[in-house]
């Protein structure tokens, strides 16, 4: 897995959805975004893949226990406890997890909202 194009799809991978914000409500021309703070642990061996970016999608990540492994631009670069790195339009990546114990980040990012479920039911139609 040491290129870009190889990477897995995603295995080993929880995520925990921490907190969320309405940045609409904060930030005038924000109205359908959301800043939103997620646990994610990937299991020795986990991949969180497969190849992607983060246009439209700009976030940090820390590194709170284990080490990630960022695959981008052909490099592959280890991040351990206390580092963590940007996500920014110009992010093209996919990460593993190559140590023995568990790795924990929290990723911060800016996304769209999710629509609302009664929005997707009005939008498929009558519920049958």
């Amino acid at each position: 897995m040491g290129k870009q194009t190889t990477a897995a799809e995603t295995r080993g991978v929880t995520v925990q959805l921490l907190a969320s914000m309405d940045l609409g409500a904060e930030i005038e021309g924000m109205a359908g975004r959301q800043l939103r703070m997620r646990k994610v642990t990937i299991a020795p061996g986990g991949v969180f893949g497969p190849v992607h970016d983060h246009r439209d999608r700009p976030g940090l990540v820390y590194i709170l226990q284990g080490t990630i492994t960022d695959h981008r631009d052909g490099v592959a670069t280890d991040y351990g406890p206390g580092l963590g790195w940007p996500e920014d339009r110009h992010t093209l990546h996919w990460l593993e997890n190559r140590g023995a114990l568990p790795a924990v980040e929290i990723s911060i990012d800016i996304v769209r909202q999710p629509a609302e479920p009664a929005a997707k039911a009005d939008a498929a139609g009558p519920a049958r």
